[in-house]
């Protein structure tokens, strides 16, 4: 099991404090405005934190009206004006998400360009503490290309705007798994290249050290994943793991870091789930991608870690297909918002075991 479970913190309905979360609606032609007003119906999220959201206010009624949510605006210029009162949403609004070519569904310069703004905003108030933590809604890197910006996702444009040279990603499936991954956005081809033994090597150091500075690493040590069927079988069909994983993971032990591995694949998600692990680095993103999104593909949340703030998001896209029927499910939404609010009370330059 897990540590920290927020189920804890939902019975008792108190933290510590409750942090402000900085809450974007992402893609205004997808579900990300959708998901984040179902989201805030949610009373369970105002026990915990106090959300504000920045997006669009048109766009904001739009949603209400098309899904007869029984949810009210309250307009803000920033989160300290905010009452944070259930069934209202604080909303910083900046109306720049309406146009002639607004269409649900459909790749948008004017939709890349409004997430980018709101991705922005969020940034400007977490680096200047006037909120805690970010939670994002989806974006569409189609849209962001349509609008000449030059990144190829929010882990990019977080990483950019924060001046962090390489923010860890972490997927984490509340009370069942967590993961990291070696490698993001590029192609697999690029993804074993990139297996070395210095950057295995300083990724379990970040890895392990991210996971004390949330509370998560008593739960047992940190698991490296193999990248070849049953480890390469002593070289017989690759010679990764002999050459670089596992000389990374015994440097590592040298340092007392509590790591094992390297552990094939096809075993080692399921050990995890089982509690052997406090989190999994996967060798390359569909690695660990494939074995979350199978377990829950909607309670998968994203949290970015590294930052001077924490970041967590929902683990889907923009969901084009389904963009203004009313059927999207918030349940990722919801569970980014209370994973951030758990995690951004540790997260703090004091914290000496967080790095950034």
């Amino acid at each position: 099991m897990l540590l920290k479970p927020l189920e804890d913190i939902e019975k008792t309905g108190r933290t510590p404090h409750k942090p402000i979360i900085a809450i974007t609606i992402g893609d205004v032609a997808g579900i990300g405005p959708e998901i984040v007003c179902k989201a805030l119906l949610d009373r369970r999220i105002y026990a915990i934190c106090r959300p504000v959201v920045i997006g669009d206010r048109r766009v904001i009624e739009r949603e209400i009206v098309r899904n007869e949510l029984n949810l009210s605006i309250e307009s803000v210029s920033s989160p300290e004006e905010a009452r944070f009162k259930p069934g209202t949403m604080a909303l910083i609004d900046l109306a720049n998400a309406e146009g002639h070519d607004l269409e649900m569904g459909k790749v948008s310069s004017l939709c890349g360009r409004a997430a980018y703004e709101y991705i922005a905003k969020s940034v400007e108030l977490a680096l200047s503490s006037k909120v805690s933590a970010v939670a994002t809604a989806p974006i569409n890197k189609l849209s962001l290309k349509a609008a000449d910006i030059s990144y190829t996702g929010h882990t990019e444009i977080f990483a950019a705007l924060t001046r962090t040279d390489d923010p860890i990603t972490m997927f984490e499936i509340p009370g069942e798994m967590r993961v990291f991954f070696l490698s993001r956005h590029v192609s697999l081809l690029k993804a074993c290249e990139l297996i070395k033994k210095k950057r295995v090597f300083e990724y379990i150091r970040k890895c392990s050290r991210l996971l004390k500075a949330i509370g998560c690493q008593e739960s047992g040590p940190l698991g490296v994943a193999a990248l070849n069927p049953h480890c390469g079988e002593g070289g017989l069909f690759g010679t990764e793991e002999l050459d670089e994983i596992i000389p990374a993971i015994e440097e590592a032990k040298k340092l007392g870091i509590a790591v094992e591995g390297p552990i094939g694949a096809d075993s080692i998600f399921a050990l995890a789930r089982k509690g052997v692990f406090s989190a999994v680095l996967s060798m390359y993103h569909d690695q660990g991608h494939i074995a979350t999104k199978t377990l829950s593909f909607e309670g998968t949340v994203s949290v970015t870690l590294g930052m001077p703030f924490l970041r967590t998001s929902v683990d889907h896209g923009t969901a084009f297909d389904i963009a203004g029927t009313g059927t999207a499910s918030p349940v990722s939404m919801v569970e980014a918002i209370k994973l951030a609010a758990l995690y951004s009370r540790d997260i703090h330059p004091t914290n000496p075991n967080y790095i950034y």
